[in-house]
């Protein structure tokens, strides 16, 4: 409360300018970039499973 009245971050006047709109992009493309990476189901490395055994030397 500033003064009696509550000030809003995101007012419409803020969203019409041009850092408005750059914000607004930002945070659409912060949720578009988590929505996308929570679909990619993570496989495990190649390092962790060798493909070839070890031979031991006598």
């Amino acid at each position: 409360m500033i003064n009696g009245s509550f000030r809003q971050m995101f007012d419409r006047r803020f969203l019409q300018s041009r850092l408005g709109q750059a914000a607004a992009a930002s945070v659409a493309a912060m949720a578009l970039f988590v929505t996308m990476s929570s679909q990619i189901h993570a496989t495990p490395a190649y390092a962790a499973s060798p493909l070839v055994g070890s031979v031991a030397l006598a």
